[in-house]
């Protein structure tokens, strides 16, 4: 999948399962860096975060974290500590940026197109 298959693929996957999911170590969450950005990596199950914990990131464990505790606390700090979201990053830690408030948007319209259905 490219950046944005992988992107949609998050979408679908957090929203169906209301929970994404990060890495975290005795420090903290995993952090990657772009020329531009400080980036929180974010995958939609524990199965490809845990696949992404290899070399350097073996030491860190999967952690979840629901939409409502995403919404009420992760996105406005993150957007404080102006960092941005690399979504389901592959392997060559390529993936789609996405400002806090601009993954909240996305995500919750596709919680409001299910509520539709």
């Amino acid at each position: 999948m490219d950046d944005a298959q992988r992107a949609a693929y998050f979408i679908n996957e957090t929203v169906s399962q209301n929970t994404l999911w990060i890495l975290t170590d005795e420090h903290g969450c995993v952090m990657l860096n772009t020329e531009d950005e400080d980036c929180v990596p974010v995958w939609p199950n524990q199965e490809f975060a845990k696949a992404w914990a290899t070399d350097e990131w073996q030491a860190c464990q999967p952690e979840a974290i629901s939409l409502n505790k995403w919404f009420s606390r992760w996105t406005h700090g993150l957007a404080d500590d102006e960092l941005a979201i690399v979504v389901f990053p592959s392997q060559e830690e390529q993936g789609l940026v996405f400002y806090p408030d601009e993954l909240e948007h996305e995500l919750k319209q596709k919680q409001q197109a299910i509520k539709k259905r």
